[in-house]
């Protein structure tokens, strides 16, 4: 009929519900765990997933929906009245559907995922997704298995099991495990969901993820535990491989610790020399040429730090008390997205600059902070061939490919005339 809106029927939709309102961390799902934001995290696992065809984000929140379309989601704008503390999230993917259906887009199977979850399972989604969509059941989540005995307490403060007669207490061998929801995902057949309004009916199926997936984070606490397990090495769906390009328009670096091996040599009259790496000095001469703008930011006000960038070519800044708001207009000035810079830091005062760029960059020797603020932790030392291979990383995401092995840790000397 004239004037209807063309129906598109898709297989799977992924919907994040994520507002901007939290009472527990503010800003908590633009909170960094593995120096990438929670909303973009769960963006990444979701199109990972081969069994997902639309991944949404819905939110109340305008950085959050920047930060949502950065990494390849549709965003969907949530109301005020189901943006509250007492919405609940089956409002939310109600919305959501009906917001895409009105733009002409029907899916048949929702996965709804939680970007407190920062470390979704891939595979255990894509599992899930595979039972709903094949009508093996209508919905299904992620949970984990367990044997602890559970309690409850009476309203005079009296215990009693819940799933264990306390008189007998078998061996783990001998007990079937009980699951806990994981809270990273469920799944769901989407017209069972609209006609229950609720993500468990019909048959439903659970999916094991890793007891170390599991985290949610509602706390501060908990955030603190899943960044040091970020930086441990817990990556569910490596949002930023160890050795993989970084797509980026501009590269920011800290001096000391990154040109440098972060240590200095002092003669008898005080005069200092630091040790830099030739092939680092390649690397930026290749980022130059490809046209990719560089710039040291540095608190150090040593002039070895100015000398070293006019022999490299580059701009730079140093002597900073505030190196973030150097950063900000830095790039300001010529136009680049914060979203599309990487920063190379090493130690605590870099904290605030890789908070603010898309892709923070840690040199292996960083401070524990910077290592968990860090979307990607170097092969090479500072002074040692970080900055060569940061090079050869955002130019392979250019298409230009360099042979690694080319990055081998030359050094000079360079005196301080202070």
């Amino acid at each position: 009929m004239t004037g209807e809106v063309p129906r598109e029927r898709i297989g799977t939709v992924a919907i994040i519900p994520a507002r901007g309102g939290s009472k527990g961390i503010p800003g908590k799902n633009l909170r960094r765990v593995g120096g990438v934001p929670l909303v973009a995290r769960a963006v990444a696992a979701a199109k990972a997933s081969p069994a997902i065809d639309l991944v949404v984000v819905s939110t109340d929140d305008a950085a959050i929906a920047a930060v949502a379309r950065e990494w390849g989601a549709t965003v969907v704008s949530r109301p005020a009245d189901l943006s509250g503390d007492t919405a609940s999230s089956e409002s939310a993917l109600l919305h959501a559907l009906d917001s895409l259906a009105d733009g002409g887009i029907q899916a048949r199977t929702l996965a709804f995922l939680q970007a407190t979850s920062p470390f979704i399972d891939t595979d255990a989604l894509t599992t899930a997704v595979s039972q709903v969509a094949s009508g093996d059941a209508d919905s299904a989540f992620s949970a984990v298995s367990t044997y602890g005995f559970l309690w409850r307490r009476d309203a005079d403060g009296i215990a009693s099991g819940v799933n264990h007669d306390p008189a007998h207490r078998p061996r783990r061998q001998d007990r079937e495990p009980h699951h806990l929801e994981s809270g990273a995902f469920y799944v769901m057949d989407v017209d069972g969901f609209r006609a229950a309004g609720h993500r468990f009916f019909g048959r439903t199926r659970l999916v094991e993820v890793p007891d170390s997936t599991a985290i949610e984070i509602d706390t501060p606490e908990e955030l603190d535990v899943a960044r040091a397990m970020a930086s441990a090495g817990l990556r569910s769906i490596a949002p930023s491989p160890i050795d993989g390009p970084i797509d980026v328009d501009a590269v920011v670096t800290d001096f000391d610790g990154v040109h440098t091996d972060d240590a200095a040599l002092v003669d008898a009259d005080g005069t200092e020399f630091v040790r830099v790496s030739r092939s680092d000095g390649m690397g930026v001469s290749l980022l130059r040429r490809a046209g990719v703008p560089v710039v040291i930011l540095s608190t150090e006000r040593n002039p070895v730090v100015s000398a070293r960038a006019r022999k490299l070519g580059v701009d730079v800044a140093q002597g900073l008390d505030d190196k973030a708001g150097a950063l900000i207009e830095w790039a300001a000035e010529r136009g680049i997205p914060l979203h599309r810079l990487a920063y190379v830091g090493n130690d605590v005062n870099d904290l605030a600059c890789l908070e603010l760029v898309g892709w923070p960059i840690a040199v292996p020797e960083a401070h524990p902070l910077v290592l968990a603020a860090a979307r990607t932790v170097l092969q090479a030392s500072g002074g040692a061939g970080a900055v060569r291979e940061v090079a050869e990383r955002v130019l392979a995401a250019r298409g230009i490919a360099l042979d690694m092995s080319s990055a081998a840790p030359a050094a000079s000397t360079w005196r301080s005339n202070s």
